[in-house]
């Protein structure tokens, strides 16, 4: 059963932009009738404008299953607020996203590379980290049955530190996204947009760049 009817849901997300707006309000008055305080949030709101985004390829490790295979992700991923509208909202999501992801998997035992590519429909971050959906569009011989399917991903930028060896990444399957019960295998759940594990994984080659910018406040009709 779900947690709440389509019908519940579109007023929800309607609700949380129309706070949206009443809190990037609220802030401007807060600064204009604190100079101190006022100033410390103009300071904090330069160093988020813009558009978010995440770049970068890298190559990283399982911590919890060592093995020869190589597993890669690249993405070029950038935020496109209220670009996407929905059925019942219009103005789309301040999470609207677009760009490309790409996986790659190379298994040691069976000498071949596993590949998938997909559209980036969701983004959000925060400082040096991300959250970011893309529904698979191409699938490699031989790879998984991802086609028209949301994966989940996330991103820690550990910085310029040489060789990137403190980024690490996430993703919304294998060993996250069960649903367990009853006396079966679990299941593996349906991703939402911009939902994913935290970043477990730690890279070993190459390395990704989070751009941190806030989500912008709905658009005045």
């Amino acid at each position: 059963m779900p947690f709440m009817s389509s019908r519940r849901r579109v007023v929800a997300v309607l609700a949380v932009l129309a706070t949206m707006g009443t809190l990037s309000a609220a802030v401007s008055a807060s600064a204009d009738g604190n100079s101190d305080h006022g100033d410390e949030i103009r300071v904090n709101a330069r160093k988020t404008t813009g558009r978010a985004s995440v770049t970068g390829s890298a190559v990283f490790v399982l911590p919890y299953h060592p093995d020869a295979d190589v597993r890669s992700f690249t993405f070029d991923a950038h935020a496109d607020p209220y670009s996407s509208p929905l059925p019942g909202i219009p103005t789309g999501l301040p999470t609207d996203a677009r760009g490309t992801v790409k996986v790659s998997h190379y298994s040691a035992d069976r000498n071949v590379t596993y590949t998938a590519e997909g559209h980036v429909d969701c983004l959000v971050t925060g400082p040096r980290t991300a959250t970011l959906t893309a529904v698979i569009t191409k699938v490699g011989p031989g790879g998984p049955p991802w086609m028209g399917k949301r994966l989940g991903f996330s991103v820690y930028d550990g910085g310029d530190d040489k060789g990137h060896y403190r980024d690490r990444v996430g993703f919304s399957w294998e060993m996250v996204n069960l649903l367990p019960g009853g006396t079966g295998a679990p299941s593996e759940a349906e991703v939402g947009t911009c939902m994913a594990p935290a970043p477990y994984a730690p890279v070993v080659k190459g390395g990704y760049t989070v751009r941190h910018a806030d989500l912008p406040p709905a658009p005045q009709r």
